[in-house]
C-alpha cells in the first residue's frame, strides 16, 4: 500500500479551505496548496519535471512548471514545452473514426475485415469493439516495447507491428471482455487512411491541428520540436535514468506517437470530452462507458472515465501525460512529466492534485489503484 503521508500533510489544510474551488477567497489557498503538494510529491517520487494546468470557468487558471527539463544542465521546466503524449494519441485516432461515422463513410458496427484484410477474426470484429478495447487482439506493444527500448532508433513499420499481434492467439472472442491493446488503435488508424486516401498525419493536420492546435504534431521521425523537455526512462526497474528524448515513437504510431504542449492539451481535453468535434449522436456513442478494470473504471470509444474525470493518459519512454475533463465542475486538468521511470509516482501526483481541486472526485480513488 502506498504511503502518501508526505503529500497528504501538505494538502490536508487546503482541503479544509477548498469547500468551493470556485470561491475567489479560496483561490490563493488552493494555489499555494497545489504548489506545495506538487513539489513534495515530485521530490518523494523522483520526478525530474512537471507541467500542470487546471482550468475552470470563473476561476483564475492554475498553470505552473516545476523541476527541470534537463537533468544535466538543470535548465528549469517552463509551461510552453513540447512533450510526447503516448496513448493520448488514441483520442485523436478514435475521434477521426467518429468523424468518418458522422460523414457516412462507415458504421461503428462494420467489421474491420471490410476495410483491412488479414485481421484474425476480422469479419466478426467491429470498429466499435476495436475502439472500446474489446477486440481480443494481442497487444503488440507487450512484445515490441522491450525491443524498442534496446533499439531506440529503429523506425518500425506498421506491417511489422501487426505481424507481431497477429502471430499470437486472440485473447477472447470479440466483445466478450476487455484488454487494452495498441493493436486496436493502429488498425483504426489504417481505416482512416484507407477511407480518406491520405496519411493519418495529414488528416490530423487538416481536421484537428491547424490552426487550433498549432503546437501539436504527429511526427514522421524521432525528433521533437523546440522548445521541449528532455524525457527520461530506465531500461531496468530501479536502474539509472537514460535520456529517451529522441527515441523513435514509431512503434506507437496511431496509438502513441503524438507530441503537444500544455495549452494545446487544455483545448483538446475539453473538446473530446464535450464532443465539440462530433455530432451529438456520435458523442453519445463515444461516452457509452463499459467496465474495464483494472485499466480504468470504464472505457468508451477512445476515452476513459475515472472518478468522474473523462479523458486519457499516456506513457512512453521519457514522458507521461494525463489529460482529463470533469463535467460536473467544467474543470480541465492536464499533467505532463518528463519521465516514465515511476508510473506509480506519476499517478500519486495526479491523485494529490485532484484531492485539492476536486475533493469529491479524487483519482486514483484508492492507493491500490496506483499499482501498490
Amino acid at each position: 500500500m502506498l504511503n502518501l503521508s508526505l503529500a497528504a500533510r501538505a494538502s490536508t489544510a487546503a482541503m479544509l479551505l477548498v469547500v468551493n474551488a470556485s470561491s475567489a477567497s479560496a483561490q490563493p489557498a488552493t494555489r499555494a496548496a497545489l504548489d506545495t503538494t506538487i513539489r513534495s510529491v515530485m521530490k518523494k517520487e523522483a520526478i525530474p519535471g512537471a507541467i500542470v494546468g487546471i482550468w475552470q470557468p470563473g476561476v483564475t487558471p492554475y498553470v505552473r512548471a516545476f523541476g527541470v527539463r534537463d537533468v544535466v544542465s538543470r535548465q528549469p521546466m517552463s509551461t510552453n514545452l513540447h512533450m510526447r503524449l503516448g496513448s493520448v494519441t488514441k483520442t485523436f485516432t478514435v475521434t477521426a473514426i467518429l468523424q468518418l461515422v458522422d460523414r457516412g463513410k462507415l458504421h461503428l458496427d462494420d467489421p474491420i475485415g471490410k476495410f483491412i484484410k488479414g485481421v484474425p477474426g476480422g469479419n466478426r470484429m467491429t470498429i466499435r469493439q476495436l475502439a472500446q478495447m474489446r477486440s481480443g487482439l494481442y497487444n503488440y506493444g507487450d512484445t515490441v516495447l522491450p525491443i524498442a527500448i534496446k533499439q531506440p532508433a529503429r523506425q518500425w513499420k506498421i506491417d511489422e507491428l501487426l505481424a507481431v499481434a497477429f502471430a499470437h492467439k486472440r485473447l477472447f472472442a470479440p466483445g466478450t471482455s476487455f484488454d487494452y491493446s495498441n493493436t486496436n488503435t493502429v488498425l483504426l488508424g489504417l481505416v482512416v487512411e484507407k477511407l480518406t486516401g491520405e496519411s493519418l498525419g495529414s488528416y490530423f493536420d487538416q481536421y484537428f491541428l491547424r490552426p487550433e492546435l498549432a503546437h501539436t504534431v504527429f511526427p514522421s521521425g524521432a525528433s521533437i520540436p523546440d522548445p521541449h523537455a528532455h524525457g527520461y526512462t530506465t531500461v531496468e526497474p530501479g536502474g539509472a535514468l537514460k535520456d529517451a528524448t529522441n527515441w523513435s515513437p514509431s512503434w506507437g504510431w496511431a496509438a502513441g506517437a503524438m507530441i503537444s504542449t500544455l495549452d494545446d492539451m487544455h483545448v483538446w481535453a475539453r473538446d473530446v470530452a464535450v464532443g465539440t468535434l462530433l455530432t451529438p449522436a456520435a458523442q453519445r456513442e463515444r461516452l457509452q462507458f463499459l467496465p474495464s478494470e483494472p485499466e480504468s473504471e470504464g472505457t468508451g470509444l477512445g476515452l476513459e472515465i475515472d472518478s468522474g474525470w473523462i479523458g486519457h493518459g499516456g506513457s512512453l519512454p521519457g514522458y507521461m501525460t494525463e489529460a482529463r475533463y470533469l463535467p460536473s465542475r467544467r474543470m480541465t486538468m492536464v499533467v505532463l512529466i518528463n519521465s516514465n521511470a515511476n508510473p506509480r509516482g506519476f499517478l500519486s501526483l495526479v491523485r494529490e492534485i485532484t484531492r485539492i481541486v476536486s475533493p469529491h472526485n479524487v483519482w486514483p480513488a484508492t492507493p491500490q489503484e496506483l499499482g501498490g
